[in-house]
């Protein structure tokens, strides 16, 4: 904990402790603010985002008091929250039957079910399930808190005591062991169930890290070291292969413990039987081949006399009766008993983050062939699962719905409340976007019958486990004038952005569906939870508010209006007036589309979110309306598929940001004005004015995380957070800062007020001037105010606030003729946003890229990079163009194709969702290999294997009406070509992303773009879900296709849906950041720490953010010099990574490189190439050779060479990432000088001295233009010029005495060194960015 008293602010009375999360809120300015502002949201898209309109992040009057701003029980709460992050553990003994008593770590807060679950999983104790825990002969309730038992304490023994099993107990046991003896079997993660993931590191690191790695450390015994990278892996290489991609992991050979364990045929036993105890029969043959049958009954599991025949249940002779399953079969089979217990010493010693289960199921692409085994659970679950219902809540399936919103309605008024509530809706989110999925699956499969089964498929609806599922298809003509099915497509990802954004501002009593969109099999699949009651009124009866036939008919309701009003400052969403059918105007909070319905729980629900962010005029052609010139030089507006297309999130945001500037220019420069006009006394006035402001004033605007710096505060504050955002308001932010500083007096007092003035609650500002007018006292600032209003668009004349509506532009909707001048003033705000997008982000975003603060490596990256300055991916043909025409394009290429590569395969995608759409099941894995051939392979006539004649049945002439919706029975989809394929994708590049494409085929592209087939391979099968078999694949043969359709192993859904966030815990980590930023390490370390703990409490133990609090954590253990520690954090982040977001993400090699440099510093030294070489392989699949990141990783992997002495090789590196430098960051950069250095010592090495010398002094050229003589850069560099000059000399003066005294000449011994590996360590921190900062 942290509660520094030097960190307090101001406010709170010195000697209490300060709420720490609080602490973090207070935009990381302590020495500005007076009162802890509340927390902003933690959005879905990165709480960085700043929300101006005056309000700090999402904030409602509401939560006013449930945040408690009083002072008095802030105190109080302040308290208990340290209180309760400061419980300490304790340690108890625990007895189990037959095993020694051992000591377990426990905390106050667990339950006592996480003492079974820890038993459940020691190497031990592991084969029990069926247990009680008793202290003093009474036993522990599962569901109790620790802290709430009385008599338990420091040292208190717990007996584990066999209980009787039940129906359920036996399931569960049975369940256990099966998990126990697949514990280290990877087919589960290859299959994508059950929330597996792969995961490659340990066999890299061969178990040579951390605790396991002290008895095999090998040191610095450099001869030991095998540094020869596979042939694949060397610069210029031309093969990539596959196969690397999985290496094999020697644990995994499964060590068989039985051939065969299943459910008898016998069950469920007769009645008689139940009477003696039996609970159900398993059938098991040993690995010995021996056939046994077993009886699980109440008192345990025992050998009974049946056989596959005959039914005998008698026990055997001997019977064996055992609590535990593996207790009888040890007895009965020895290769079970020493292959169980080799096989779960091994699975206890895998890193835990190997096995945990992640929160969101993760697929892979690509997959070994695997041996299909018997296996009995999961034939039942196969069996039982289309009825939907979840094992673990007996008897009932999941009201979904009702546990969706009784989480959200949990409370939070201090830090355990709010992490209790986090955490109950991240998980229930997690569990309900898994069922969803399953749920999709199973519809499209066929197997859930639809609730209006005499409708055409297309027009069907579902529902399974308590979840309602709709296909993306136009049905009813809904979406006629808005572009038929492409609208019905886009609607639903539309709308889960809406619900994203309502659960983020989090109002109290308004509620939103759960939401999750599954594209599969070319269908798309809407699943959402059902509101109660809904299904058994008409439509028009139940919606109160908004209009179901898109604003003919229009209704409205004061609570939805209250509701409404509250999200509609955060959302910049303005109120409005449209007309009804009867010509009366109607009030609105949001798009007409927006529905209101009270359900019979009484709670309020809105739904159908697509149009909560305004229409994007650049995609929607309006006759009579002229875009502004940017937008129209650029050949805007065209024209789109669907009239759905609006701006994202995060571009109304970066305009509002944009637009608040301005608004502070202008009124700065009027002030100005003003000023010198003034005479001096009212200058006085004015400036004492300002003081009484001034304390208030940075609050008002450092309410959001990341404040403009037009504002008078310090120009650091944006940057201190490691803000991943607009970068372009950086630029006009870090420009403006000064200009406004010359009148900041005069500034501060008009300004604050329109900041505050329009906010529901009082800020700290108006708390202090008792109102919101008295600043504005002067007739000349109002005027002020209202001029700069007015050019910027602000919906108010007093304030800045600026708000969308977005019914504009929406067909049928209609407006009241008094609110005429609003309108326009909304359209010309909204032509203002598109060009906004185009004259400012696209220019941002290449401006990163080109600086290199942005890096994408492959086409996820990418769009996420695009998403996060608001640009939509269907800007990407746009992007491309100004990339293509930018001067310094060279710069750039990577940029250029990996968005060519990105375009290509979305493209694809587009047509092979409808390409699958018509094709049977039993075709599948045929049609999928035929697309990928005429996609990939060079084969030019591509010839699809229709399935063999035999299995077509001869009754084809009835044609059933209620076909599953995959079953079309043609075969359309054989006849496709290569050529007809690419013609498509041309033509779709044109009429979508409004790009030229002009390749005819695969290799055509892969020639013009620079493109690899394995990338595009790699790209496409993500996007689409397809799943093929790992090995070789021949892309370039013109005699055969590359695959076949064995080569076809699955495919699997791709799931969007909301995610959750953690609030306190983000913001922990972002003043952690901040302080590391600003020098404060230890205080940094402390408060990620923290971070780090409430991240584990809301998200469980895998998450993408742990991931990079981990990266953090590991990088200033580093810094600080705690290299082991550096190395245990940081092997944690990759392993999550890994099985977060993929073997193969772009964030996973990072990982990767970071590990390597800890390694090293620890003296892995092998250990740290393997890993560069995994990183170095990765990335040649993900994105190729030709990356700047890949200069990086060349100069890691040669200077750790030099290292070893390998001086060759380590040559082969430095000089490709000289070279990548070179061109990336032009030939005048650092950069480059520092690569020339690295060069210039390995060849000092080899005594190599004239081309050491040539390398040399290209960087010192380069250190003296770009930072002058004196610097210290320069003078290391002219330093080391004259030493190899030295050492030239010598060598010369050698040479020369042994020409002319031949053999007895008297030779001086030469000094060549081997590096040292301090010297090596010291150059690979100077790349990799690390800098040691004497610690404050």
């Amino acid at each position: 904990m942290v509660s520094k008293t030097d960190d307090i602010p101001a406010s709170v009375p010195n000697g209490n402790p300060v709420d720490l999360a609080r602490e973090g809120e207070i935009a990381n300015s302590k020495d500005t603010s007076k009162t802890a502002l509340k927390d902003p949201c933690a959005c879905g898209h990165r709480g960085d985002t700043v929300v101006m309109n005056g309000v700090a992040g999402h904030d409602q009057a509401e939560e006013a008091d449930s945040k408690q701003d009083g002072s008095a029980d802030a105190e109080d709460a302040n308290e208990q929250e340290v209180i309760v992050i400061q419980d300490t553990g304790f340690t108890v003994k625990i007895q189990a039957p037959g095993a020694e008593p051992f000591d377990l770590q426990v905390s106050p807060q667990e339950m006592v079910q996480e003492i079974h679950q820890v038993l459940m999983d020691r190497e031990d104790t592991c084969h029990r399930t069926c247990f009680s825990l008793q202290l003093d002969g009474n036993v522990l309730d599962n569901f109790a808190e620790l802290k709430s038992i009385e008599g338990l304490q420091e040292g208190s023994l717990l007996k584990v005591v066999e209980e009787p099993y039940t129906v359920r107990e036996a399931r569960i046991h049975v369940r256990h062991i099966r998990d126990l003896l697949k514990s280290l079997d990877p087919s589960d993660a290859y299959n994508g169930v059950d929330c597996n993931s792969l995961s490659f590191l340990s066999v890299f690191t061969d178990g040579d890290l951390g605790d396991t790695g002290k008895r095999k450390k090998k040191g610095n015994e450099l001869e030991q070291i095998d540094c020869t990278p596979p042939e694949h892996i060397l610069p210029g290489s031309k093969e990539h292969p596959l196969v690397p991609l999985q290496p094999q992991n020697k644990d995994w050979k499964p060590m068989q413990c039985l051939k065969v364990l299943t459910m008898s045929g016998w069950n469920p036993p007769p009645g008689n039987r139940k009477m003696h105890g039996d609970l159900m029969y398993l059938y098991i043959v040993t690995v010995e081949d021996r056939h046994v049958s077993i009886t699980a009954s109440t008192r345990g599991f025992y050998l009974n006399q049946s056989t596959t025949y005959t039914f005998n249940p008698k026990p055997a002779n001997p019977s064996f009766l055992s609590h535990s399953l593996v207790e009888l079969l040890s007895q009965i089979s020895a290769a079970f008993k020493k292959n169980f217990t080799a096989q779960q010493k091994k699975r206890v010693q895998r890193h835990p983050f190997e096995r945990i289960a992640t929160p969101f199921q993760v697929y892979s692409w690509t997959a070994p062939q695997s041996d299909h085994a018997m296996d009995c659970v999961r034939a039942e679950d196969a069996y039982t699962s289309r009825l939907g219902y979840e094992e673990h809540i007996p008897g009932q399936t999941r009201d979904w719905n009702e546990e969706l919103q009784t989480t959200r309605e949990l409370s939070r008024k201090n830090l355990p409340e709010r992490l209790l509530r986090e955490r109950a809706i991240f998980k229930v989110h997690s569990d309900f976007a898994a069922a969803a999925t399953r749920g999709a699956m199973a519809v499209i499969d066929g197997n859930v019958m639809a609730i209006n089964p005499g409708e055409e498929t297309r027009m069907q609806m579902f529902i399974w486990n308590n979840i309602f599922f709709s296909l993306g298809f136009d049905v009813r003509d809904h979406y006629r004038e808005l572009g038929g099915d492409a609208a019905a497509h886009a609607a639903p990802t539309n709308d889960l952005n809406g619900v994203r954004a309502y659960s983020a501002v989090d109002v109290e009593g308004l509620y939103t569906l759960g939401t999750v969109v599954v594209d599969y099999r070319g269908y798309r699949v809407t699943a959402q939870s059902i509101i109660p009651g809904i299904l058994e009124r008409e439509q028009e009866q139940s919606v109160i508010y908004g209009s179901i036939d898109f604003g003919k008919t229009v209704a409205s309701h004061p609570k939805y209006l209250e509701l409404l009003e509250k999200t509609s400052r955060p959302l910049k969403v303005q109120h409005h007036a449209v007309l009804n059918e009867k010509d009366t105007a109607v009030e609105l909070c949001s798009s007409v589309e927006c529905k209101g319905i009270i359900g019979n729980d009484g709670r309020h629900y809105i739904l159908d979110l697509l149009r909560t962010f305004p229409p994007d005029l650049n995609f929607l052609p309006v006759e009579g309306e002229e875009l502004a010139p940017e937008s129209q030089k650029l050949g805007f507006p065209r024209q789109h598929r669907h009239r759905l297309a609006c701006l994202r999130q995060e571009l109304i945001e970066a305009f509002v940001e944009h637009r608040y500037l301005l608004f502070m220019k202008m009124a700065a420069l009027q002030l100005m004005q003003q000023k010198a006009n003034k005479d001096k006394t009212a200058a006085l006035h004015d400036t004492s004015t300002a003081d009484a402001e001034s304390e208030s004033k940075p609050q008002a605007l450092e309410a959001s995380e990341k404040v403009p710096d037009g504002t008078p505060t310090s120009p650091t504050s944006s940057e201190s957070t490691l803000t991943l955002d607009d970068a372009e308001a950086m630029t006009v932010s870090e420009s403006s800062a000064p200009e406004n500083q010359e009148a900041p007096a005069d500034l501060k007092s008009a300004v604050p007020t329109a900041n505050t003035s329009g906010t529901h609650e009082p800020s700290a500002a108006e708390r202090q001037n008792g109102g919101c007018d008295s600043p504005l006292e002067d007739p000349k600032s109002r005027e002020v105010v209202l001029n700069a209003c007015k050019a910027v668009g602000s919906i108010s004349n007093t304030s800045f606030d600026i708000r969308f509506n977005p019914d504009i532009f929406s067909p049928g909707v209609r407006f009241p003729d008094d609110s005429t001048d609003d309108i326009q003033k909304q359209k010309q705000l909204l032509k203002d946003a598109a060009a906004f997008l185009v004259s400012c982000q696209i220019p941002s975003f290449v401006k990163d890229c080109l600086d290199h603060s942005s890096l994408p490596m492959d086409g996820a990256t990418m769009t996420e990079a695009l998403h996060q300055r608001g640009i939509n991916v269907r800007y990407l043909g746009t992007v491309l163009e100004f990339v293509e025409n930018m001067p310094a394009k060279a710069q750039i290429e990577h940029i250029y194709r990996i968005g060519i590569s990105e375009l290509i395969t979305r493209c694809a995608k587009h047509i092979f969702k409808t390409y699958l759409q018509g094709v049977e099941l039993t075709a599948l894995s045929a049609a999928v290999s035929h697309f990928l051939n005429c996609l990939l392979s060079s084969f030019p006539d591509a010839v699809a294997h229709l399935p063999a004649d035999e299995l077509v049945s001869r009754r084809k002439s009835r044609k059933r009406r209620n076909r599953v919706p995959g079953g079309g029975d043609n075969t359309t989809w054989a006849s496709l070509t290569p050529s007809e394929l690419w013609k498509n994708i041309n033509s779709e590049a044109q009429s979508y992303y409004h790009f030229s494409l002009q390749c005819e085929s695969v290799d055509q592209a892969v020639e013009k773009y620079g493109l690899q087939k394995i990338t595009l391979l790699r790209e496409i099968s993500l996007k689409t879900g397809v799943q093929i078999l790992i090995k070789e694949y021949n892309f370039d043969s013109r005699h055969k296709p590359a695959f076949t359709e064995e080569d076809i192993l699955n495919i699997f859904p791709v799931v969007k849906h909301v995610n959750p966030k953690a609030s306190d815990a983000f913001h922990f980590f972002q003043s952690g950041q901040a302080k590391v930023q600003q020098g404060f390490l230890k205080e940094g370390c402390e408060l990620i720490n923290e971070a780090l703990n409430l991240f584990n409490n809301v998200y469980g133990a895998m998450h993408v953010e742990i991931c990079a609090c981990l990266r953090l954590l590991a990088r200033l253990n580093y810094i600080m010099g705690d290299h082991p520690e550096a190395l245990s954090n940081q092997q944690k982040a990759v392993l999550m990574s890994e099985r977060v977001l993929g073997i193969e993400h772009p964030n996973t090699i990072q990982e990767y490189m970071h590990l390597a440099l800890y390694c090293f510093a620890n003296g892995h030294l092998s250990t740290a190439l393997k890993l560069l070489y995994r990183a170095r392989y990765l990335m040649l699949v993900v994105c190729g050779e030709d990356h700047p990141e890949m200069a990086l990783l060349d100069s890691n992997i040669g200077l750790v060479l030099h290292g070893v002495m390998e001086y060759d090789l380590s040559l082969r590196f430095l000089e490709n990432a000289l070279a990548i430098n070179s061109k990336y960051h032009g030939p005048r950069s650092l950069k480059v000088a520092l690569s020339h250095h690295l060069v210039a010592r390995v060849y000092e090495s080899k005594a190599e001295f004239r081309s050491a010398l040539q390398h040399e002094k290209e960087g010192y050229t380069i250190y003296k233009n770009q930072v002058g003589e004196a610097h210290e850069k320069t003078k290391e560099s002219s330093e080391y010029l004259k030493y190899l000059t030295q050492q030239a000399v010598a060598l010369q003066r050698t040479m020369n005495e042994i020409y002319k005294n031949g053999s007895n000449a008297s030779i001086m011994p030469l000094k060549f060194t081997a590096p040292s590996m301090a010297s090596v360590l010291e150059q690979l921190n100077i790349i990799n960015g690390i800098i040691f900062i004497p610690l404050r």
